[in-house]
């Protein structure tokens, strides 16, 4: 069966798209699967950096400001929408390839397959100010989701990652304790819950 490549990150909330294209900026850069994509890492950054700012701008209520972010908005995804057809073209039907993008294969499986909540999770120290983190493997996942946080402070944006042994949080302050939580990415729902907080100290 040829994989097709989801285009379900046009309904994701402003919130969740913000992670998503920089799962894709993540996966797609340096990827050797992909080398000459239609629209450049470059141009896709900036397009997210904006989209940022113009979501922040929105939370004012304004009118103006609330056009300028969905305009925003439909010009970031229309630039994944042509890396998705890129993607698709150039991955040679090989769903491994496919999934090296950071995009997610159009499941074909109707029954719900719901993800289980990650078990196993690991914290170990990387170099000065990094923490890795490993989480057992589970069937059908396609990407690895993590985030990070001091106890008296907010999430920080997540990190993406397509190997299970190596989820890494980079430039920590040594000294601190920070909470780690990982979920998976994939299934027919899209992905798992949170795993239970785990949490070590940086050096």
């Amino acid at each position: 069966m040829i994989p097709k490549v989801s285009v379900g990150f046009r309904k994701l909330p402003d919130s969740e798209l913000d992670n998503f294209a920089n799962k894709i900026i993540r996966a797609m850069t340096g990827n050797s699967n992909f080398p000459a994509p239609p629209v450049t890492i470059a141009a896709l950054q900036s397009a997210l950096d904006d989209f940022i700012a113009k979501c922040a701008a929105a939370k004012g209520g304004a009118f103006v400001d609330t056009a300028a972010k969905n305009n925003s908005r439909r010009e970031l995804v229309e630039m994944l929408r042509r890396s998705a057809g890129y993607v698709q073209i150039h991955c040679n039907n090989d769903l491994a390839v496919l999934l090296t993008s950071g995009f997610e294969a159009h499941s074909t499986n109707r029954a719900p397959a719901p993800l289980d909540q990650p078990q196993g999770v690991v914290i170990k120290h990387g170099v000065s100010g990094q923490l890795i983190v490993s989480v057992n493997r589970v069937k059908n996942t396609r990407m690895y989701e993590g985030r990070i946080k001091t106890d008296a402070g907010d999430w920080a944006p997540s990190v993406f990652s397509s190997d299970s042994r190596r989820i890494a949080f980079e430039g920590l302050t040594p000294g601190v304790v920070y909470t780690v939580q990982v979920r998976w990415l994939g299934g027919s729902t899209g992905q798992s819950d949170w795993s239970d907080p785990t949490s070590r100290m940086a050096v």
